[in-house]
């Protein structure tokens, strides 16, 4: 093909708008969500990817006197102070003790709604799950209040949580807090 024919050019532009235009119109057709599936034990969760901010290992964490008990401390992320929630106390799972090899545990920090930042403690991070939006199905009433549905992930459910209901610890008692 040769610069100087514009009749080639606009085939070639027809086509390639030909072919986007029927990607989108598939895209369109069915809404993926991204999420970001964490672990504890050996149980997968799930945060809404556009709400996490990043993901940072395991650093020391500060703890901060009369707060609730699933807050662990903060930590300073380039100069920010970021409250951090041990993801297992809020969820009223069994503590790890601290001398268990962490190396994989990170802290996914996240936007809240207002704006703030507020890190979560887990065990790991495994990938990026895109899922098509019709198939999360609602939680079991035995589901933490944190969680907002279910979505399917190979043979198993993974939990997905509501990143506001799980940052607002004033949503349940929390026995641990100081008073």
């Amino acid at each position: 093909m040769t610069s100087g024919n514009p009749a080639a050019w606009e085939d070639l532009a027809r086509a390639a708008v030909g072919r986007i235009g029927g990607a989108a119109e598939d895209e369109t057709a069915v809404e993926l969500r991204e999420l970001l599936v964490i672990w504890l034990d050996e149980d997968p969760y799930a945060l809404p990817i556009e709400r996490v901010r990043e993901i940072v290992r395991l650093r020391p964490i500060t703890p901060v006197p009369h707060v609730p008990a699933a807050v662990r401390g903060v930590i300073s992320l380039r100069g920010e102070i970021v409250q951090v929630l041990d993801l297992r106390c809020r969820l009223d799972l069994p503590v790890v003790p601290a001398a268990l090899d962490r190396r994989r545990h990170r802290i996914v920090v996240m936007s809240g709604e207002d704006g703030q930042l507020a890190g979560v403690l887990v065990d790991r991070v495994s990938e990026v799950l895109r899922t098509p939006a019709a198939a999360t199905r609602s939680p079991d009433a035995r589901e933490s209040d944190a969680v907002c549905a279910l979505v399917p992930h190979g043979e198993r459910f993974v939990s997905l949580f509501d990143v506001d209901r799980l940052l607002d610890l004033g949503r349940r008692t929390d026995a641990g807090a100081a008073s």
